[in-house]
Order: structure tokens, then sequence, then C-alpha cells
């Protein structure tokens, strides 16, 4: 091991350092505390990655650099990020989790994701500087769609990450008839917003007597499940407007950077309930991420017709 050329038992190795290291991070400083990464502090984290970036790339002496470029480092680490995501889906994330409940807190995880990235930087800045220096033909039906495809996975990849440090949810108790602009946090911090959100009516729809599951003795206090709750809201914004919107439970409102979903209600009172609450979600960072995801499926689209055409040609 570790004589030239590096195969990829090294990547392995590499690629199960960082996870050790990340377990050392996380036994000596606790969880990424995404909170220190808002912004403008994921701004200039973003660039000190695309430096890093750079850096390597601008060494091609390098045997390190240029083993990152290679399929040998990229796909251990891929390897890595498939098993670590399994986890993570197989297992109920939430806030202040242990490790495998909380991933995306998780030093292992995110080392490995930010090492995914910093791979696929370099080969993106490879297969570029290699067309600009005419060191390779620019061919259509590859290179659109790898750029497409490869710069989608880095573009989404890194907004994601950095984004989840912008990232606010937010609860709302809202009262018929009384404008609030005050909602808390996961850790019960009270926040001030920049609309405020009144409560016109709320709705609730059952189901009909006949369609209602049979209740056994054994389940004395099992509540009804409602067919569809909704709540008919005022927004009022800094600017002077006043919206009306009618949120579901599915079908939230968006405005101004903010997306309105309907939460809960007063199960007590029901359909009679006078207040409804409200979740706030902003991700100012997911423009970004959803132009990632086009640019990958519009690579998916472009190597099928370039596939398609290659055939009957």
């Amino acid at each position: 091991m570790w004589n030239k050329p590096w195969r990829m038992q090294e990547g392995f190795v590499i690629g199960g350092g960082l996870i050790c290291a990340g377990l050392m991070l996380e036994l000596a400083v606790g969880k990424v505390m995404w909170d220190a990464f808002s912004w403008p502090a994921n701004l200039i984290v973003l660039a000190g990655f695309l430096l890093l970036a750079l850096l390597f790339f601008l060494q091609p002496k390098s045997y390190f650099s240029r083993f990152l470029a290679s399929y040998h480092a990229a796909v251990p680490a891929l390897v890595y990020v498939v098993a670590l995501t399994i986890i993570m889906g197989l297992t109920r994330q939430q806030a202040n989790g242990t490790w495998f409940n909380d991933m995306l807190s998780f030093w292992p995880f995110v080392l490995i994701y930010t090492y995914v990235a910093l791979i696929l930087a370099l080969v993106v800045l490879n297969r570029l500087s290699r067309l600009l220096r005419g060191k390779k033909k620019w061919v259509w039906r590859s290179d659109v769609p790898f750029f497409l495809n490869h710069g989608g996975i880095l573009i989404a990849l890194v907004t994601a990450t950095l984004g989840n440090a912008d990232m606010q949810r937010l609860k709302m108790i809202t009262v018929v008839g009384e404008p609030e602009w005050r909602a808390v946090d996961d850790r019960g911090v009270v926040q001030e917003l920049p609309i405020a959100i009144q409560l016109k009516k709320f709705i609730l729809e059952e189901y009909p007597a006949e369609m209602e599951p049979q209740i056994s003795a054994d389940s004395v206090m099992m509540q009804r499940t409602p067919k569809r709750f909704a709540s008919d809201i005022l927004i009022l914004t800094k600017s002077g407007k006043k919206i009306s919107a009618t949120v579901d439970v599915n079908q939230p409102v968006s405005i101004e950077g903010w997306n309105i979903y309907q939460y809960g209600y007063d199960t007590q009172m029901g359909a009679m309930s006078s207040i409804s609450i409200l979740e706030l979600v902003s991700d100012p960072w997911l423009p970004f991420v959803y132009t990632g995801i086009w640019m990958m499926i519009a690579g998916a689209i472009t190597m099928f017709i370039f596939g398609v055409r290659r055939k009957r040609a």
C-alpha cells in the first residue's frame, strides 16, 4: 500500500481516515453546530472551499491532487457516502438526536460529503482545463452531459450543505382576528418575522359516519382522524400588502421567501377551534439547490438524446 500508482485501497483508507477524524471531532467538540455557519459565515466557508479546490487544481505535479481527481478516489468516497446515506434513511432523523439520528450534524457524515464535493470540483476543473488548453477536443455528446451532471451534483451538494445553516423552521400559533408576527424555533426561542399572519377561519372536514373506522373497546381514547384541516389566513407584509390565502396540510403558501404550512390545531375543540398552528419554513439557498437538480435532469435528458442519435447513426 501507498506504492505508486495509488489504487482504490488507498482511496478507502483516506475515506476511512476522514470518518475516524470525524468521530474524534464528535467526541471532542460535539456535533456540528450549523448555527455558527449562518450567513455570512457560510459564504466565507464557500469561498474557502473554492480556494482549496483551486489550490489543488493549480498543483498538477502533486500526486495527491491528481489522485483526488481520479476514479480511484471517487469510487471509495461514494461507497462511504452511500453507506452513511442509507443509515440516515433507515434511522429516524431528529434535532439533538444521537449520532445516527442527527446525521446532518454528524462530523463523519459532513467530512465525507465535503470530501466528495472536493473530488467533484477537481474533476470538473480538470475537464474544463483540458478543453480550454486544447488538450481535449470538445465533444457535444459527452462533454455537455458531463458538465451538466457533475456541475449539478456539485452545486446541489454544496449549497444544500451550506444552506442548512440559514434554513429556519418555525411554529406560529394564530388566533382568529388577531395578527401574529412572532414564532418559535425548535429550541423555544421567540423570533419576530417580517410578515404577520391573521387567522380568519379554521376549516375542519370529517369523514362521513359510515366511513369512519370501527373502534374497539380497547381503544377508548382514540381520536378521530379528520379528512381535511386548513386555515383561511390574511398575510400582512411590511410593504403594506394584504394577501388572503388558504393553507392546507399539503398545499403551502409561499410569500417573501417563506413557505407557510398547516401544522396543527386545538384538537379538543375540533371544528370549533379558534386557533391554528402554522409552520413557517425559510430556505434562502433552496433556489441554488434546485438549479443543481435541474442541471442534473438536463444532463440526463441530453445523455438520452445524444445516445439515441448515436444509435441511429
